[in-house]
């Protein structure tokens, strides 16, 4: 578990290498950060992410509620989106 946190770790330092500001490498540290935490809350990054877009004027005004703990984010979901529609 350790070596794969560290190989990911790695691997973002790697590709930060070819960013061109300081606010890229800032972007990028974030939604790698958003993608782990995911990753070890058990949930899916990529629909993690895009609920987060969808909902961007509600996380804005809360963001503690969208964090990927199970709990919160997906919580928060359900009350943002009483009646999902099918992907």
């Amino acid at each position: 578990m350790t070596e794969r946190v560290l190989k990911k770790a790695i691997l973002h330092r790697k590709n930060a290498l070819f960013t061109r500001t300081l606010n890229g490498a800032h972007v990028g540290d974030t939604f790698m950060s958003l993608i782990h935490t995911a990753e070890l809350n058990h949930v899916t990054p990529f629909e993690y992410l895009v609920a987060l877009q969808r909902h961007a004027d509600a996380v804005a005004a809360n963001p503690a509620d969208w964090m990927p703990w199970t709990w919160n984010y997906q919580a928060t979901l359900a009350l943002q989106n009483p009646n999902p529609e099918p992907p």
